[in-house]
């Protein structure tokens, strides 16, 4: 699939170096709402663990490498490795992040079919006792139906209207667009001289997207970090 891209403009204070605020769309601010409905697994995936602040990346990566002999029969890694947004049934424009789980093959032993794994090399544990096995490889392929995609974008998708056009504040606060919001902003950060302003309309995809998202969980300057070195370059 093609990655899906949408556009804001940005409003900024070039003596100041700074993302005032955002011009948004329907689309952008869809994406932003989204976010909320992330699971941490999701989000630790998708910001690849390498990347993560803190230590929930390594309680990741464990649960990751954590051999499956270890593991419920009835239970699956992946509901927490590659967790389902419990806002699935909403279609929203998620810039071709890969929010749903990703398509895998599965394999059980012939022998015990409640034994499951992702590795057709992986030896079966029998119920009759912990680390014995059966003697027999689980590289019988499980049958199942892949879930449909979950960022097909539809026409009266998403989450807020169409018809209206958003501000999106550098700490991502969101609120419908006016020209009393606006200049009321410009007083906030004392702006008397409008030369100093520029507008700037930028592309928000996936490497943006996945920059906006770990910025989001560090800073209250989060379109400044994200954008304003791609704008002075």
């Amino acid at each position: 699939m093609a990655e899906s891209k949408v556009t804001m403009k940005l409003l900024i204070d070039t003596k100041g170096e700074r993302v005032m605020f955002a011009e948004a769309g329907k689309e952008c601010v869809d994406f932003l709402f989204h976010i909320l409905a992330l699971p941490i697994g999701s989000v630790i995936r998708l910001l690849t663990t390498k990347r993560m602040v803190g230590s929930l990346g390594n309680l990741y990566d464990s649960l990751k490498n954590l051999d499956n002999m270890y593991i419920q029969p009835n239970q699956n890694k992946d509901t927490l490795l590659i967790p389902k947004s419990a806002a699935c049934d909403t279609s929203v424009p998620l810039l071709s992040i890969p929010n749903s789980p990703v398509e895998r093959q599965f394999y059980m032993c012939p022998n015990h079919r409640s034994y499951v794994t992702d590795d057709p090399q992986t030896r079966c544990p029998t119920a009759g006792g912990y680390g014995s096995i059966c003697g027999c490889t689980m590289n019988t392929k499980v049958a199942y139906i892949a879930a449909p995609a979950e960022n097909v974008v539809t026409i009266n998708g998403g989450l807020v209207k169409g018809v209206v056009t958003y501000m999106v504040l550098d700490d991502l606060s969101v609120k419908p667009m006016s020209t009393i919001s606006s200049i009321t902003l410009l007083n906030e950060f004392s702006i008397k001289d409008v030369g100093v302003l520029q507008e700037k309309v930028v592309t928000l995809g996936m490497d943006e997207a996945l920059k906006l998202l770990k910025t989001s969980l560090q800073s209250k300057s989060v379109l400044t970090s994200v954008f304003m070195d791609n704008i002075n370059e």
